[in-house]
Parts: C-alpha cells; sequence; structure tokens
C-alpha cells in the first residue's frame, strides 16, 4: 500500500498580507516557523521522497523539511496552486472590483465552462486533480511526502471521493466546507487491487504540531 502525505504550505506573504498573493509569494517569519514544526513530524514518517509545487511559498516549506529529514526532492506544476483570474492577482483583498471578479467565478464554478477570464475553471482542475493522482499512483516509492497548496488540495480530496463522476457542484460545496490550517497534513493511501476505489482518506488537515 502506497502512503501520501500532504502538506500545505506555510503561512505566506500572500495569506497574512492584504494583497492576493502570486506565484512568487514568500513565506512569512510565522510561515518558517510551521514549517519548522511540520519538519520536526515528517522526520518521524518512514518518508522516501518529495515531491513539491513549483511556487516559491512551497518550495520554502519544502526546503525546511528536507533540510530535516535529507530526502530527494521533486518539483511539479501538478501540484501548483490554482490560476487565479489575472483581473484579481497583485490587487488588495478588499478590492470591490477584485471581490465582485472573485465571487462571480465561486458562483459560477460550477456551470460546465464557464470561465470569467484566464483562470482555472472546474474542467482544468479536475482534469489537473486527476493527472496529480495518477502521477502519485504510478512513482515507484511506497512512502511519498508532497507539499502542495489549500484550495487545490482541496479539489484533490473532492477528485479522490467522487472520481470521474465529480460535478462542480459537488465541488464547490467541498471547497466551502472542508478549510485547512497552514502547514496541515493530509494522508491518503493507495492500493490499486480495489479497483473502483483505490484512494482512502486517513487523515484530513491533522496540524496537532502548531499546538
Amino acid at each position: 500500500m502506497k502512503m501520501i502525505y500532504f502538506v500545505r504550505h506555510g503561512e505566506s506573504e500572500g495569506n497574512a498580507g492584504p494583497i492576493r498573493q502570486k506565484a512568487d509569494s514568500l513565506l512569512t517569519e510565522k510561515g518558517k516557523t510551521q514549517s519548522a514544526f511540520v519538519a520536526e513530524r515528517c522526520a518521524k514518517l518512514n518518508i522516501d521522497t518529495v515531491v513539491c509545487s513549483t511556487m516559491g511559498r512551497a518550495k520554502e516549506t519544502a526546503q525546511i523539511i528536507i533540510d530535516k529529514i535529507s530526502k530527494p526532492v521533486e518539483y511539479s506544476d501538478l501540484f501548483a496552486e490554482r490560476r487565479r483570474s489575472s483581473e484579481v492577482l497583485g490587487k488588495p483583498k478588499d478590492d470591490p472590483i477584485a471581490l465582485e471578479v472573485e465571487k462571480t467565478i465561486i458562483e459560477k464554478f460550477h456551470i460546465p465552462g464557464f470561465r470569467f477570464s484566464d483562470e482555472e475553471n472546474f474542467e482544468d482542475l479536475k482534469g489537473r486533480a486527476k493527472k496529480a493522482l495518477e502521477y502519485l499512483a504510478q512513482r515507484p516509492e511506497e512512502n511519498v511526502l508532497v507539499v502542495a497548496h489549500g484550495f487545490f488540495m482541496r479539489i484533490v480530496m473532492a477528485y479522490v471521493v467522487f472520481g470521474d463522476k465529480l460535478t462542480g457542484e459537488e465541488c464547490n460545496r467541498f471547497i466551502r466546507v472542508f478549510h485547512m490550517e497552514n502547514t496541515g497534513i493530509t494522508v491518503l493511501s493507495y492500493d490499486e487491487k480495489w479497483k473502483d476505489h483505490p484512494w482512502w482518506l486517513w487523515i484530513w488537515n491533522d496540524h496537532a504540531h502548531l499546538g
């Protein structure tokens, strides 16, 4: 049985600050401390390798973990955060136009084919979640640590639950209800002998290391 340990990155400048974060947003000092705490927990796990998003905040988190556990790392865009509409990037979080854009995207997320502008829509994210899980299932290692992002990880978990039958409406409800703490640990297992449901969710967003 393969075990996958997902870790959300530590608190980023975009999480804590007033501006909507871009791909190059880095960790705050609090985020670095959180990452050191989760690294201590990861040192107690039987990790074979690390897979990490290509975004700065995830790479910083992964490096802190790698410095502790001394395992190889591979970077993949498959685990990057969702691509937001360019209309909101770098805008203040309380900017009325950006707020209206985000509201429209979330409210219409379930509509097949809907796309406000250049953001990843439901079909894009569902397809990427499927590819990400297939990538992890095909890796030879038995214990993989993945450093990724909160929104996309919720898409992945929604796909684990519903598979190809996942609809935009179901995904939207999952996003609204299932939240994640920075450096929370989520654990999946994969066993191909269970043909109809090879992925099992064991732990969701365990952040006991933060106290």
